[in-house]
């Protein structure tokens, strides 16, 4: 029984790692949007921007103060009484003590400052901005991890091909030690097919070592542990087609985040220009202040008796001359303003070309995929047909390593165009402003 539950333990395992082996392009972008260490930093810039909006909100709410002073007259300030009022010659008196202790509580409420007023409609705007931060960070999560991803299955792709390569010079080269052991055949013909056998050795070496530097960066867009083991699922044939209108939808510069954060600057940039324009208006503020004083020739008799008092009152603060630096803060608000605007409008037109650049690259590159992969099938076909003329003598090695060099050449071009096509396909998710469609969409 105990045998039992140790295999049937020792399977669910060994099924479990089967399961977490093969990872899909969907499952790495949906770890990378839960675990890419930009989410905190993204996450904390939104707190941080409520927590601006406290600070701005707070200028308008009440505050209260206290205050506490003690006062050691060194030197006594006098007072003169002028003669005749208390006698024929001016008497000089001090009007405190040695000593003097005073604590006082105030309240101070802004009623009315159209700048702060006109301030706080930016707390709205950088709020926003804080989110749509955040789902910039996300559609760059998804770019990263679908381009490493790419780069990975391609990668496979060619390991494959290589293989493939690797095993028909095995044979090749099988048959040629036969034939040089028997006389029949020249040493130097085994040796013109080892070289083009050990070639393709340095390709797999090569290709291995590209396909573990793109797992590492797989693994640090998406937040993964840099020694675990990770394997993108390369069993499943990702589609190559290209997207039609109705699959991506109509393209708008206003769906991108870049525009839409450009937009929002504007506003905060306009709201910014009013606010220092109305620092030029009057500012109403209300108090209420209560405090005591003492007074006493030693230290202690400051506290002894204290003597309370208490006031309320309305301070009105009119800005009359500043020499013109509110006027050049303005002015620089205004073109801080009109360059931005002007950006947006040089972005619209970048984005644009951008999405028609993007579409073209990705017409093209599928273009080029099926032509490459028609090759490559019309390659193979040639290589069998020169191989079976080869081992009936009707041909010679020229021809054959020629023609195997033919199909080595058909791959590489497939393969970048192959690369090309799926970087092409996400530039232009990227340029419609539709990563997030492209990701739930897979």
């Amino acid at each position: 029984m105990r045998i039992k539950i140790i295999v049937f333990l020792l399977f669910s395992s060994w099924l479990n790692s089967l399961a977490q082996e093969n990872w899909t392009l969907k499952q790495c972008i949906e770890y990378g949007l839960k675990n890419n260490r930009n989410n905190t930093i993204y996450a904390n810039q939104k707190l941080a921007a409520d927590a601006k909006a406290k600070e701005v909100l707070a200028d308008y709410l009440p505050k209260v103060s206290l205050t506490s002073t003690l006062d050691n007259n060194l030197k006594l300030q006098q007072s003169v009484i002028p003669a005749g009022i208390f006698g024929p010659d001016e008497r000089r008196i001090s009007l405190t003590q040695k000593y003097n202790s005073g604590a006082v509580a105030q309240l101070d409420q802004v009623i009315f400052d159209q700048s702060m007023l006109t301030g706080l409609k930016a707390n709205k705007y950088n709020k926003m901005q804080a989110d749509l931060n955040i789902e910039q960070s996300q559609e760059a999560i998804i770019y990263n991890i679908s381009t490493a991803y790419f780069q990975i299955f391609v990668y496979n792709q060619q390991l494959d091909l290589l293989e493939y390569n690797k095993s028909t010079y095995e044979k090749q080269m099988e048959i040629y030690r036969l034939q040089v052991n028997k006389g029949t055949t020249l040493k130097k013909d085994l040796d013109k097919v080892s070289v083009d056998y050990n070639n393709t050795l340095s390709q797999i070496r090569v290709t291995q070592s590209n396909k573990q530097l793109a797992e590492n960066e797989l693994k640090f867009e998406m937040g993964f542990p840099i020694n675990d083991r990770l394997h993108v699922d390369v069993f499943t044939k990702m589609e190559v087609s290209v997207p039609t209108n109705d699959s991506i939808g109509s393209f708008s510069p206003a769906s991108r985040i870049d525009y839409k954060l450009a937009e929002l600057n504007i506003k905060v940039l306009e709201i910014e220009q009013a606010r220092i324009k109305a620092g030029g208006l009057p500012k109403l503020t209300g108090y209420a202040r209560y405090g005591a004083v003492g007074f006493g020739n030693t230290l202690s008799g400051a506290y002894d008796e204290l003597l309370p008092y208490s006031a309320v009152g309305l301070k009105l603060s009119i800005p009359i001359l500043d020499f013109y630096k509110r006027g050049a803060q303005s002015k620089q608000a205004k073109l801080n303003r009109m360059n931005a605007e002007e950006n947006l409008k040089l972005s619209e037109g970048r984005f644009k070309v951008d999405y028609e650049n993007a579409q073209t690259k990705l017409v093209q590159a599928h273009a080029n995929v099926e032509n490459d992969q028609r090759n490559v099938a019309l390659a193979e076909s040639v290589l069998k047909v020169t191989d079976l003329q080869f081992q009936k003598g009707t041909t010679n090695l020229t021809d054959w390593l020629n023609t195997q060099n033919s199909l080595k050449e058909a791959q590489s071009s497939y393969l970048n165009s192959l690369y090309s096509y799926y970087q092409a396909r996400i530039d232009l998710e990227k340029a419609t402003g539709t990563l997030k469609t492209f990701y739930n969409s897979l």
